[in-house]
């Protein structure tokens, strides 16, 4: 039984790889650490103690907590890491760059500092999950390789660019055995309702207006999140020490096309609904350095590790959007007062 260690695994991406890996890899022990901020939710892992009791386990942790995380490691004998924890909302990080350097630098390198000390073997993995955003933008063409430069726009993206170079500098400095995967936007079931997706979703269940940056033409590459954690289960077993994998489904939409792709299968979903509207669109000011274009070319991870997106774009969104109005209690419970009154700093001007 491998013993792994999952930071971050009570948010959106982390919670849906704990399901998934304690469904598909029988001889994983997974030991949840999350610090249980704004968009971690105990509620994502509900009823895994009752159905995995011998393999699951929480922790409540933060990873800028050092010697907490050394404690734990010490306790626990992990036989690997996959860092999901992380600030990641680029709007956040532009209202508040602090947290995201404490979290996704000095967090990092607090893991990587047990991992050094309590992987000895050279065979324990350090898996870094990371964003295509540490890229920056691209124009009409082309797409993002492991090759490309990184060039963040964003103070989100410097963070976790700064923790990837971390990360790569503990293999080359230090010999530890690690692995980066970078992968477009997800969506899915859990996820904070701050992003575009699940943001949308419920100013339209609200009928509010729906605020598109810009004139809505910046272009994201989307991949259900199901895919995405395939692929991290094989970067953190068939990975080569010290590379960078790119995870991504060749599937890039304007954000204003999928505003309206949303809009419409809303529609669909809930036409026999009587107190809902169609929504109206608002554009709004556009955020500062909001990168115009991301694309991933997944070939590498493809070429080495056998990965392959699965879900189509228009199997993934109405499996979401499904979700999201089946699950309308959850996704309520967590909007707080804070959450409200950053929608309200963030778009004062969608009325």
């Amino acid at each position: 039984m491998k013993n792994i260690l999952v930071t971050g695994g009570a948010g959106f991406i982390g919670s849906n790889f704990v399901r998934r890996s304690l469904k598909l890899k029988k001889d994983w022990r997974i030991v949840v650490l999350d610090a249980l901020t704004y968009a971690g939710n105990l509620e994502n892992l509900n009823g895994l103690e009752d159905e995995y009791k011998d393999r699951y386990s929480f922790n409540k942790l933060d990873i800028k907590d050092k010697e907490g995380v050394f404690k734990l490691f010490e306790r626990e004998n992990f036989d690997g890491v996959i860092n999901f924890a992380a600030e990641s909302h680029v709007d956040r990080s532009i209202l508040g760059p602090l947290i995201f350097v404490e979290t996704n630098v000095l967090g990092t390198v607090n893991l990587l500092e047990a991992s050094r000390k309590y992987f000895k073997d050279g065979e324990k993995r350090f898996l870094q999950i990371s964003t295509d955003e540490v890229y920056g933008a691209l124009g009409e063409d082309g797409s993002f390789t492991e090759e490309t430069k990184v060039d963040p726009s964003s103070p989100y993206s410097a963070s976790k660019t700064s923790a990837d170079l971390f990360v790569l500098a503990y293999t080359r400095t230090y010999g530890l055995n690690v692995v980066i995967t970078r992968c477009c936007n997800n969506y899915g079931p859990y996820q904070f309702p701050e992003k575009l997706i699940p943001f949308m979703i419920k100013r339209a269940l609200d009928n509010e207006p729906l605020p598109v940056y810009g004139d809505g033409r910046n272009v994201r590459d989307w991949i259900y999140v199901d895919d995405h954690n395939d692929g991290t289960i094989l970067a953190f077993e068939k990975g080569k020490i010290g590379e960078v994998y790119n995870l991504g489904a060749r599937c890039e939409k304007r954000n204003i096309d999928l505003v309206k792709i949303i809009i419409e299968k809303l529609k669909n979903n809930l036409k026999d609904r009587k107190d809902f509207k169609e929504p109206q669109i608002n554009f709004v000011k556009d955020r500062p350095g909001h990168d115009f274009r991301y694309s991933i070319d997944p070939s590498k991870a493809e070429r080495e590790l056998g990965f392959k997106a699965k879900v189509s774009f228009e199997e993934g969104i109405e499996k979401t959007i499904k979700w999201y109005i089946e699950n309308e209690g959850w996704w309520r419970r967590i909007i707080s007062g804070e959450y409200l009154e950053y929608v309200k700093k963030q778009y004062e001007d969608a009325k």
